[in-house]
């Protein structure tokens, strides 16, 4: 069981964030699935890669450019992978949706994923970090990481049993 906390560049997650929001908007507009299937796959790639997948955009140009500064913050990154990984399945199931004819259902998706980014992206509020620690308090095997002290006002760290 793990603790440790590590050095985290909150910019990427904030880059993938607003690339998350633009591009689901985008799609919903030019009614484009293409598009909001393409946001999943980088989702779901970016949980693969351990790294958020449009947060490359920041560490290879906004960054090397001095337009995005780093926001290094000790924090655990298994949350943030899940709470990316969970949109990465919703977007998947937002474009099975869309393709089969199901457009409100998908379209409806696409919004909840964006409007959970924009949350993260403006309030610093992660959706899904908040459910995997939950989960960790539910004791669900594979959820074993506590938030960080502050993070989460009112989440508590889980404590073990007496």
């Amino acid at each position: 069981m793990s603790e440790k906390l590590e050095r985290i560049d909150h910019s990427a997650f904030k880059v993938n964030q607003a690339a998350i929001v633009g591009l689901n908007i985008l799609a919903f507009i030019l009614n484009a699935p293409w598009l909001a299937a393409l946001v999943g796959l980088v989702m779901i790639v970016g949980t693969l890669l351990k790294f958020p997948g449009f947060g490359l955009i920041y560490r290879y140009a906004l960054k090397p450019l001095g337009w995005v500064k780093p926001d290094v913050l000790m924090d655990h990154n298994e949350p943030h992978r899940f709470a990316l990984g969970l949109g990465g399945a919703f977007m998947a199931a937002s474009s099975g949706a869309l393709f089969t004819g199901a457009a409100t259902l998908g379209w409806a998706l696409a919004w909840l994923v964006a409007a959970l980014a924009a949350l993260n992206l403006f309030a610093g509020v992660c959706a899904g970090c908040m459910v995997y620690y939950w989960l960790g308090r539910l004791h669900v095997p594979g959820f074993y990481q506590s938030p960080p002290e502050g993070a989460y006002p009112g989440m508590r760290p889980k404590t073990k049993a007496l």
